[in-house]
């Protein structure tokens, strides 16, 4: 079990990094990982919800720019979950953390239009909350 001897500081990078590939397009688990380093490092457990959240909004954040940047093409006029994001707006990305819809959703909002801000505030907290739930069943005995 030498290998799992990870220093605070390396494992808080990893973290940073994990939480923000997980949350583009890439596949990632960085709910083990947080899980994992704070069984290790549970003193570091404020540093690491943090870092973990801000990572992962902050890939989020960069799915919504790409969603931005996209050209208004006619036919994705029609898609499906377009209305729902519209009527119910950044509100919805507390939803962002969720597997196959978050990055959709991102995405969708970027893509139409929907002001940043909110979108990231909303979007943190999400996902602030799911780190949240995964660091309180680490630390749990």
């Amino acid at each position: 079990m030498e290998w799992l001897n990870v220093t605070a500081e390396s494992g808080l990078w990893g973290l940073l990094a994990a939480s923000f590939l997980s949350a583009t397009l890439l596949p990632g688990g960085s709910e083990a990982l947080l899980w994992g380093f704070l069984r290790l490092h549970p003193a570091e457990y404020g540093t690491a919800l943090m870092l973990a959240t801000f990572g992962n909004t902050a890939g989020g954040m960069v799915t919504w720019w790409c969603g931005r940047y996209l050209p208004r093409w006619q036919k994705l006029e029609n898609m499906p979950h377009k209305d729902k994001l519209l009527r119910w707006g950044s509100p919805l990305l507390l939803l962002a953390w969720a597997p196959l819809i978050g990055d959709a959703l991102c995405l969708a909002a970027g893509w139409l239009r929907l002001h940043w801000l909110p979108c990231c505030i909303f979007m943190a907290l999400g996902k602030l909350a799911r780190y949240w739930l995964v660091a309180q069943s680490a630390l749990a005995n």
